[in-house]
């Protein structure tokens, strides 16, 4: 952990030393209150509140909003050992009064659930939400509990991340910070149901059920088998899924069958719609193989960052999944080391954090951006991100299966595979557990070896020669993808990989590894408007530009880089029919036919990856 800080700029390092020096509180004990609070329209939300014990100084609140189940199993007036406490250690440590809420309609708290509810009262004043039942709340917390510093903030991960970015919407003014951690900004385009239109059918299918199908708690989806990737082959096309298994009963996912298209459904429950400025500051947290919300902190911290007039719109990315991290063990991710436990980095920089916005210690002088950097393994941080020394350049195509830094100079030129929706591509090595298991290793293909799949013949790999010098890449990168059918619609799915050499002294079994740095899915329909979709011409040449999210890597001596485009993701993403239809949710069987994607690699129409290079 000592290295890890000596990363960082001088400044920060100063103001982490004084928060050290200053904060010499070391809480041994809680014990739990549990209430009914009142909404502004009566309805009750339970709330259990955790509290120091034999402490007579005032504290300030730290409140996480759930849909998945706030109650905790020890019994009013309980003494409960900080290490056994359901919040991060480090802040329990150093003195908080923890609340733990169920939304509206979840578990214990009265009301109906709204799956990602838009925030209504921002149109109309009468109207409840996330952001007014969190005003409500917070409000109710500085009147009746005892021993409060009169300020609050709140944080989550995944679904209370996201209740807690729509809280820092005209916010209590006790409400001092807010850190929404993996909070999901777009379903639509990008983040847990659907990424750039495509739709994310056994994650999307499996949560429906899981919050749906009971009210007091979680349901795990009946599958009949372990691995579940012929499960949701023999499913068939996505209308089989009401008729013979939801029966209409969730209202999730009869939406997602409604709203095929990015209209005013999606568009008014987004973050990108709803909030534009940091009304207080924001502590953005997330991962770069969040294979849940790996988009929403990123263009979150982008969106505000164009309004942040105050200085207090920050991120931190890091070499996580989904939440990880909030666990012990941050120093691998799969078989993917990183050198120290960045977990633990995080977890003394999210007390720095709160502390200084709710008990005033420390001078709270931060960078923009801090990022861990994979291949070189180490923190860094920046005063503007992306970062402003890096330059673009293009990674291009070529026809031998090459790629290179030099323009295509031929011509015409071309590479064509045959994608067949009947025998789509695993997303990840079989077998392929239900998501919400404990067996599942859902939570790691992100960063799966992609040996896996880069043999089969509708899989397309363009490699670089071997590196001669390391090549440091920190930003937004974008594919430019060149294409064609022969049918009327298409996916393309594109990887960036870091191909470890063949003989990998460093760690023999890593030899020839394929990691994939970022990737990414396109549903071709939507490359003109994801509004407004429309079919392709057949064998009609046209650029889909595809946003492959921000990285901070260093490609090492020794290794390769490798663009790997495929059409088919399967069962993450539902099987496009590529026969266009006007509602993929309601195809029929006979709509998916095999078709064959060609991918142009010339100097006219070129295929090419924009990096954003660090130079030495």
């Amino acid at each position: 952990m000592k290295k890890l800080i000596l990363l960082l700029l001088i400044i920060p390092l100063v103001s982490f030393n004084i928060l050290i020096a200053q904060d010499n509180t070391s809480i041994k004990l809680y014990t739990k209150e549990s209430h009914m609070i009142p909404m502004r329209d009566g309805i009750m939300l339970y709330t259990e509140i955790l509290k120091p014990i034999g402490n007579t100084e005032s504290f300030p609140f730290l409140l996480k909003r759930t849909p998945y189940g706030s109650e905790t199993s020890y019994k009013k007036g309980d003494s409960i050992k900080t290490e056994n406490m359901p919040v991060p250690k480090r802040l329990a440590e150093g003195g908080y009064i923890f609340v733990i809420q169920d939304i509206r309609g979840r578990s214990k708290s009265e009301g109906i659930f709204e799956v990602a509810k838009p925030l209504y009262h921002l149109k109309d004043s009468s109207k409840t939400d996330e952001s007014t039942d969190a005003y409500d709340t917070v409000d109710w917390l500085i009147k009746n509990i005892s021993n409060n510093n009169g300020k609050a903030g709140i944080y989550g991960i995944s679904y209370p991340g996201l209740t807690s970015l729509q809280a820092s919407v005209d916010p209590h003014p006790a409400l001092k910070a807010s850190s929404p951690q993996a909070s999901p900004a777009d379903m639509f385009l990008g983040d847990d149901f659907h990424h750039n239109g495509a739709f994310r059918l056994s994650y999307a299918l499996e949560y429906a059920y899981l919050v749906e199908n009971i009210k007091e708690s979680l349901s795990l989806f009946p599958f009949p088998q372990y691995d579940v990737f012929d499960w949701y082959l023999n499913l068939g096309a996505l209308n089989n899924v009401n008729e013979k298994y939801f029966k209409g009963k969730f209202s999730s996912w009869n939406d997602f069958v409604d709203h095929p298209n990015y209209d005013n459904y999606w568009k008014q429950q987004s973050s990108l719609t709803n909030i534009h400025a940091p009304e207080i500051p924001i502590l953005h947290v997330g991962g770069y193989y969040d294979s849940e919300d790996l988009m929403g902190p990123q263009v979150m911290y982008e969106h505000l960052e164009k309004k942040d007039t105050s200085n207090k719109n920050y991120m931190i990315l890091g070499p996580w999944n989904h939440g990880q991290w909030s666990f012990d063990d941050g120093n691998s991710l799969g078989e993917i080391e990183f050198g120290s436990n960045t977990s633990e980095w995080f977890r003394d920089f999210e007390k720095k954090w709160f502390d200084y916005w709710l008990k005033g210690i420390g001078e709270g002088i931060y960078n923009e951006v801090y990022t861990f950097q994979t291949g070189s393994n180490t923190w860094k941080s920046y005063d503007a991100w992306p970062a402003k020394n890096a330059t673009i350049k293009r990674l291009y195509t070529h026809i031998d299966n090459t790629s290179s830094f030099n323009k295509p100079n031929l011509e015409s030129g071309s590479v064509s595979y045959i994608s067949d929706p009947s025998k789509p591509i695993p997303y990840r090595k079989r077998p392929i557990e239900s998501t919400f298991t404990s067996e599942s290793n859902w939570s790691s293909w992100h960063v799966e070896d992609q040996r896996f799949v880069s043999s089969r013949p509708d899989v397309l790999n363009f490699t670089t020669e071997t590196l001669t010098e390391n090549l440091t890449v920190t930003g937004k990168i974008k594919a430019y993808i060149n294409a064609s059918t022969t049918a009327t619609d298409a996916d393309f799915i594109v990887k960036i990989i870091d191909v470890y050499p063949d003989f990998y002294k460093e760690d023999i079994t890593m030899s020839g590894y394929q990691f994939p740095v970022t990737m990414e899915v396109f549903r071709g329909r939507f490359r003109k408007s994801f509004e407004k979709p429309e079919p392709f011409i057949p064998n009609k040449p046209e650029e889909i530009i595809i946003d492959l999210h921000q990285i901070d890597h260093v490609f090492l001596k020794g290794h390769k880089i490798m663009i790997q485009i495929q059409s088919t993701w399967f069962p993450i993403i539902d099987r496009n029919p590529q026969n266009y239809v006007p509602n993929i949710f309601k195809a029929k069987d006979s709509d998916f036919i095999r078709a064959t994607h060609t991918i142009y690699c010339n100097s006219k129409n070129s295929t090419y990856i924009e990096l954003p290079i660090v130079e030495k």
